[in-house]
């Protein structure tokens, strides 16, 4: 596996794409009580590969928590094994 610097902790492992923005600008959480924070790119798609997430701006950039939602709702779960590359 090779590691890429300067990736936020919501990208997956095998998720190849870079970070957009804060590296910290939404959390993640999981209905288990797990969290991640992360740039919008990632934490959208951390979110539209869980049931039950939830996601919370943290007072980074203005509105990143809605975009996060918006863009996780158009995305499917595991989106880096699909070949989605945005």
């Amino acid at each position: 596996m090779t590691t890429i610097p300067d990736r936020c902790r919501a990208a997956h492992p095998e998720d190849t794409t870079a970070c957009v923005g804060p590296l910290h600008a939404v959390t993640v959480l999981d209905g288990l009580g797990g969290s991640a924070t992360g740039c919008e790119h990632h934490a959208a798609r951390l979110l539209a590969s869980l049931t039950g997430g939830r996601v919370y701006s943290n007072s980074v950039t203005d509105g990143a928590a809605i975009r996060v939602f918006k863009a996780a709702q158009k995305l499917p779960p595991f989106a880096w094994t699909a070949g989605e590359e945005s």
